[in-house]
């Protein structure tokens, strides 16, 4: 794959191929490979390729953490059991999400490699000798608050701001029985928002989990239901007819079929009804 997918591209005489160090990788034929078509290898040290590789450090940490996202919201709605049908579309979705172009040139940056920058590497390795810097704190001025009807637990948090400091500056900053209501009705108000949009969340994910359920159960019925309704007497002179394929395959001739005679009553012989409710079950002999 590199020898397809750099041949065209390559600047210069030689191309670099960096390798975790495998010991699979390091063979004789690999290395007349390499040498035939001026490529230098280079393998990383061990034990490093969580700093080193772009894969590990961008790529499939990515991808493991939005799958692992993916199967959290199937347990969630009681899926414990995950199976192909489950985990190709987790996959899907996950590698979707993860593996993107932005994705993969921060694997490359973040290992130093493309933009060239080897202290991206050796900032990590020495970081119990260096303090890391604050990050600067951009000052926000808060947003003016318009009294009107709560939607979500950020616009209550700004009403319960805005009330709790005017009821302090008519109380002059003491502590008063409208001050504690207050304070009261508001974690009463942040704990219904809160079940709310659990809820929200919970229903929605139970509505798509009951979806795929249905429509794995309708693939597992398509598969007996193809052909339309089967009934007893159909499957039992089907599966007749499977038994007499297979005698005459192994005595060499043709059987015959036989069919299953149809039910009569035990007492009359009339194939009109049955012994249950024949009209001479009650007279005698």
């Amino acid at each position: 794959m590199f020898e397809k997918y750099t041949k065209d591209c390559t600047k210069g005489v030689y191309r670099l191929l960096i390798l975790n160090g495998h010991s699979s990788h390091v063979t004789p034929e690999f290395d007349l490979f390499c040498k035939d078509r001026n490529i230098i290898t280079l393998c990383m040290p061990p034990h490093l390729s969580h700093l080193l590789q772009p894969l590990d450090v961008s790529c499939f940490a990515v991808l493991k953490r939005f799958y692992g996202r993916q199967i959290k919201d199937l347990m969630r709605v009681g899926v414990n059991y995950i199976d192909k049908s489950d985990f190709l579309p987790a996959y899907f979705t996950a590698r979707t999400e993860a593996l993107t172009p932005n994705t993969v040139r921060s694997g490359f940056a973040a290992t130093g490699l493309v933009p060239h920058d080897p202290e991206q590497v050796l900032s990590k390795l020495n970081t119990q000798l260096r303090t890391p810097t604050p990050p600067l704190l951009l000052a926000v001025e808060p947003v003016p608050w318009i009294p009107e009807t709560l939607h979500n637990i950020q616009e209550l948090e700004l009403q319960a701001k805005t009330i709790t400091e005017f009821v302090q500056r008519r109380t002059a900053g003491s502590s008063s029985p409208t001050d504690r209501a207050i304070r009261q009705l508001v974690k009463g108000c942040q704990m219904a928002i809160h079940s709310a949009v659990l809820l929200t969340d919970e229903n929605k994910k139970l509505r798509a989990a009951n979806e795929r359920q249905k429509k794995k159960r309708a693939v597992r019925r398509s598969y007996i239901a193809t052909g339309g309704v089967l009934t007893v007497q159909e499957g039992l002179n089907r599966t007749a007819m499977v038994d007499t394929e297979v005698t005459g395959q192994v005595t060499g001739g043709a059987v015959e079929p036989r069919m299953r005679a149809p039910r009569t009553c035990s007492m009359c012989k009339s194939l009109e009804h049955t012994a249950r409710t024949c009209p001479n079950r009650f007279n005698s002999d």
